[in-house]
């Protein structure tokens, strides 16, 4: 696909790719960076200066600090994590999000921006000298422990008749995964469940974004790997900012019908409940949206650019978690956010996400918009695919090593670094051959996909 030139603005549009002449920082992805002391608070850390992203390779062994939960997660922390993967295991699986954030609406009775529909991703590996991946004749099964209903938690199932023209069996979402059940194999060298109808509430009524899935591989009905992955979910959409201040959701919703047919001169408020993908077009629910009408990227970034002073001046620095999960959630908990890179860094402010040559959910950062190792063995995504797709050493994903979109490794939340600490010992990328090798490779490391 061609590179779109059209931004009036420093970032430009392209499959995958936002370029940032002025942003100039260096990072390494293959290691661990050292890490300042974090307060998790709504904003990041002073940027540290460029000496300090360097990798030193005697620091991969990087311990993140405790720190108390955000406001509403008053769940004790997850159990420790498991021991390291023992060598003579036959099979190791690594777990992983696509997003790492899924947002849905808390209410369904005015309107649905986002549904509960959260997804899992695992890539399994047959450990021997030259490991292979495997895609058949093994089950992968998931379950959430900790998250094993959500029909009681919200009121998605009472009105997804009216939003999406389906009665749904309950704690069944879109796509007839469950919140337990077999993972299928994608075509893409994993596996994955699609559309886990989850809420951040767990079974013991408390606020976790960061619930844990535990994934099982089994080969002739015997169990031969397991590990721990973040399903992220998060309903904090702080619309209540500026719309019906101190409401409730239903009230809050209505308050932003009413504001659309006062607009647009619709008559949506007081109908029934309204998906708002059915005319703003949404690659992240399939639907391509009436004719004429903006997507819903470009019209929620574009309608709200010039209208974040209010919030500005309520002293929050990045402004993106007006909407997006932050006050309690800081959904954005990784390397980059402890390095002091906030989402304007990459993603670009909210005039250049709502631009019209921009498509959502494809022209988005790479990792070479700002890492540039300068040796010829480093690839990075693969052509025409992002992150979250891409796969790199002996065909396995990007994300099986470095971690979810927006939890790359080291990162700030204990969940995070389980799988890193159990297959390893320690949290950051995977970057130990004997992971997947049975004995250490005596040729040089290359960073490709057809190594």
């Amino acid at each position: 696909m061609a590179r779109r030139e059209s931004l009036a603005s420093p970032w430009t549009a392209g499959v995958g790719r936002w370029r940032l002449p002025w942003l100039g920082l260096l990072l390494f992805l293959g290691g661990v960076i050292a890490f300042a002391d974090y307060s998790r608070s709504q904003d990041p850390p002073q940027r540290q200066d460029a000496d300090e992203f360097v990798v030193q390779r005697g620091r991969r062994r990087w311990q993140p600090r405790p720190r108390p939960r955000p406001p509403g997660r008053t769940q004790p922390q997850p159990p420790p994590p498991q021991q390291q993967q023992p060598v003579q295991d036959s099979y190791v699986v690594l777990g992983y999000n696509d997003l790492g954030m899924h947002c849905m609406n808390a209410d369904f009775s005015q309107l649905c921006i986002l549904p509960p529909y959260n997804s899992l991703h695992a890539q399994v590996i047959r450990r021997g000298r030259e490991p292979d991946i495997v895609t058949r004749n093994v089950t992968v099964r998931y379950t959430i422990p900790s998250n094993t209903t959500s029909v009681t938690k919200t009121n998605f199932w009472q009105f997804a008749p009216a939003l999406f023209g389906v009665m749904l069996p309950p704690d069944i979402g879109l796509t007839g995964n469950g919140l337990e059940g077999v993972m299928t194999p994608t075509g893409n060298n994993d596996w994955a469940a699609i559309g886990i109808p989850i809420t951040p509430i767990d079974d013991g009524g408390f606020l976790n974004p960061y619930p844990l899935a535990s994934i099982q591989v089994e080969s002739q009905g015997n169990p031969v790997a397991t590990t721990r992955a973040v399903v992220p979910v998060s309903w904090e959409i702080s619309c209540n900012l500026c719309h019906a201040p101190g409401g409730t959701g239903p009230q809050v919703d209505a308050d932003i019908l009413l504001k659309h047919d006062q607009k647009h001169g619709t008559s949506l408020l007081g109908g029934p409940p309204v998906l708002c993908a059915s005319c703003h077009a949404d690659p992240a629910l399939g639907t391509t949206g009436a004719p004429g009408v903006s997507s819903m990227s470009h019209a929620m970034h574009g309608s709200h650019a010039t209208r974040m002073q209010p919030v500005a001046d309520m002293g929050m620095t990045n402004i993106c978690y007006a909407c997006h999960p932050g006050f309690q959630t800081n959904c954005q908990r990784d390397v980059h956010f402890a390095n002091g890179i906030y989402c304007i860094d990459c993603h670009g402010p909210m005039e250049a996400v709502a631009h019209p040559a921009r498509t959502p959910w494809i022209d988005e950062p790479t990792c070479a918009s700002c890492h540039d190792l300068g040796q010829e063995e480093f690839d990075f995504e693969e052509p025409g695919k992002l992150f979250k797709d891409s796969r790199g050493h002996g065909n396995v994903h990007c994300a099986a090593c470095h971690g979810s979109p927006h939890a790359i490794t080291p990162a700030l939340t204990v969940e995070d670094n389980i799988q890193a600490i159990q297959h390893q010992g320690y949290p950051g990328v995977i970057d130990q051959c004997t992971v997947c090798h049975t004995s250490m490779p005596g040729d040089r490391f290359e960073h490709k996909r057809d190594d």
